[in-house]
């Protein structure tokens, strides 16, 4: 082979390894719509659809084809039938797909499972609605916290209470603990303390890196050695406004491709077992790992400062 004909080789090798590389899959989650936030700022017509549009705007050019899960209750009574629909409508039209994350996030432990699917069906009115009216229907449905059930008899009903009224589960691989980041971040910015929010900011994506580094090699375990399709967990919040963007090319530069939550669920990783009946909410690849009888390998916790300062809120 020529110099100059290797040389072309090469190039056209380079070129082409970007697309090639697109091989993962995973699906983006946002939780806990329609923001974490103060109530008085989800009560607020102006302020809440303000957080609407700067988180959605974020969004816009990245194209994540997410999921988002809505919370009704957040929003107050008196503005519910007036401000939901058009939070809920935004979202909708800036091409994210909706799920119900009950009404008002309750803990499975402290209420029946009878209680807990009336806070399920008192979640579903505004967001079916919003799907209605595009001509698509309310399918997705997020446990709050992850819980699914403390004793085989409760986890039992939850599960047959959610597939009799039509919905599927969406399970998350990728769990972390953006949550706990996004208090001290929301703690800073109400006190204006830009450097406290870049060394927050600078801390969540280091620590989403070493919780992906951590759930790649595990979660091919359970596919014997293929990388299967995954689901992150985040939220709705200031934090992800400002520090998404650097989540997102994270998951680039380590090759995947974003695809709607339906698609990822067509992995065949997600018909395996799962028989979790603990008190904690964990990644489905957990429950999986612990379904075949292997030892549960935790993902990495925040760094101890993070934990300290959200203990002391």
């Amino acid at each position: 082979m020529s110099l100059r004909l290797l040389l072309a080789v090469i190039a056209a090798l380079l070129v082409a390894t970007p697309a090639l590389a697109q091989t993962r899959k995973v699906a983006v989650t946002f939780d806990d719509l329609p923001y974490q936030a103060a109530d008085a700022q989800l009560c607020d017509p102006a302020q809440a659809m303000a957080l609407t549009r700067d988180f959605l705007a974020m969004l816009k050019p990245l194209k994540t084809r997410a999921t988002a899960f809505v919370n009704e209750h957040k929003v107050c009574e008196a503005q519910r039938a007036t401000l939901l629909p058009s939070i809920l409508d935004a979202w909708l039209a800036a091409g994210i797909d909706l799920g119900n994350h009950t009404a008002t996030h309750p803990n499975i432990h402290r209420i029946t499972a009878e209680a807990w699917l009336a806070d399920v069906d008192a979640g579903a009115p505004y967001t079916a609605a919003a799907l209605k009216r595009r001509g698509k229907t309310l399918r997705w449905f997020r446990h709050p916290f992850l819980f699914t059930g403390e004793t085989p008899e409760k986890k039992a009903v939850m599960a047959e209470g959610l597939k009799a009224r039509g919905y599927t589960v969406a399970p998350v691989t990728i769990d972390n603990n953006d949550w706990m980041f996004a208090a001290l971040y929301r703690k800073a910015e109400a006190a204006r303390d830009k450097a406290q929010m870049q060394k927050i900011g600078e801390a969540y994506v280091t620590h989403m890196t070493t919780v992906l580094d951590h759930f790649e090699p595990y979660s091919a375990e359970l596919t014997v050695g293929r990388d299967p399709a995954q689901v992150l967990l985040l939220h709705a919040n200031s934090l992800n406004r400002d520090w998404y963007p650097k989540i997102h090319a994270l998951y680039l530069a380590r090759g995947y491709r974003f695809v709607p939550l339906g698609e990822a669920l067509k992995d065949p990783v997600y018909a395996l077992p799962e028989t979790w009946v603990k008190k904690n909410g964990v990644s489905w690849l957990h429950r999986w790992t612990q379904a075949q009888g292997r030892p549960v390998r935790w993902e990495p916790d925040p760094p101890e400062w993070v934990m300290t300062a959200y203990k002391a809120l």
